[in-house]
């Protein structure tokens, strides 16, 4: 049976259709841990809750919020550690991925709350980590195991791509080094004032509760074949790999075949389930079992973001 995930109504809880109402849920003796463990992916539908409400039921699904240090792609802040969602051209689809799995340390829990409905497209597709690693063709996966090696070219203020100033959220260079110098990250400031980065990460891991093995990387999301053609064209005319906003190779620093990025990112796509968006809904993921997405889209759509 494919895996989908767990939708709580109002009716199906016998709670008011309200903010209020979800507010009772969530303060009630269900054991939310447990149950995101075993669904790994909550969606709340049909509460209504309005964005000025957010703070409250954000208080107690993420008590302690993360802001987006070295996070890779742009957002706006929007409140106490909560952003946009990736603010990418609408007509593109944006690949599966498990929340900064880059990063040396990423959060265990994503929530995503939908202010605006788009008007076409826009849902947020969700894979179960083990599917996707299932999915994958063996010699692909073996390919893998060993781990990817990611380095980002972060600019000074002009260029490609994000600043070292916004990755990090500081201007302050001795912050930025005392934070790498936790990450097991190598870097260099460059002669233009830019910042280079390093990191060798696992590109499968282990759910630290339940034990499954699932994939857990962002290789395709890094790798300039993954990029719509005309982008990856234009990019390459003017920039070397080297200098490339952000690239991704294994761990032993060989190059990644394209042809293995691109069924990564297709089989992620195919096997993953939409989350289709109406104003005040929420969703709740366990971000190691499960990764997300965004679909195209039209009109304006606003879906906020937080982790911890």
């Amino acid at each position: 049976m494919t895996w989908k995930p767990m939708q709580i109504r109002p009716g199906d809880i016998g709670a008011e259709a309200s903010a209020e109402g979800l507010l009772e849920y969530l303060r009630s003796a269900v054991d939310l841990d447990e149950q995101l463990v075993q669904a790994k992916a909550l969606v709340f539908r049909g509460f209504n809750l309005p964005e000025q409400d957010l703070t409250g039921v954000l208080d107690l699904l993420l008590p302690n919020r993360l802001a987006y240090v070295h996070g890779n792609t742009p957002r706006t802040k929007v409140g106490e550690n909560v952003y946009t969602s990736t603010e990418y051209p609408p007509e593109f689809t944006i690949s599966m991925h498990n929340e900064m799995s880059y990063a040396y340390q990423w959060p265990s829990r994503l929530f995503f709350y939908c202010a605006v409905a788009p008007t076409t497209g826009g849902a947020t597709p969700v894979v179960d980590g083990t599917a996707w690693l299932a999915v994958l063709d063996d010699d692909v996966r073996e390919r893998f195991l060993p781990g990817v090696r990611y380095t980002q070219n972060l600019h000074d203020g002009i260029g490609f791509g994000k600043s070292w100033q916004a990755t990090f959220e500081t201007d302050d260079r001795d912050e930025v080094e005392e934070f790498l110098a936790t990450t097991e990250a190598e870097w260099q400031w460059l002669p233009q004032g830019g910042l280079r980065v390093t990191q060798h990460r696992r590109a499968v891991t282990e759910h630290p509760v339940t034990g499954d093995l699932v994939w857990f990387n962002q290789a395709d999301q890094w790798h300039v074949a993954a990029l719509d053609p005309e982008t990856a064209a234009a990019m390459r005319e003017i920039l070397t790999d080297e200098e490339m906003p952000q690239t991704v190779t294994f761990a032993d620093g060989s190059p990644i075949p394209a042809a293995d990025v691109i069924q990564v990112r297709d089989r992620g796509l195919a096997t993953a389930v939409d989350v289709d968006w109406h104003a005040g809904d929420l969703m709740l993921i366990d971000n190691v079992a499960v990764g997300h997405g965004r679909r195209p889209f039209t009109g304006p759509r606003r879906v906020l973001v937080a982790m911890s």
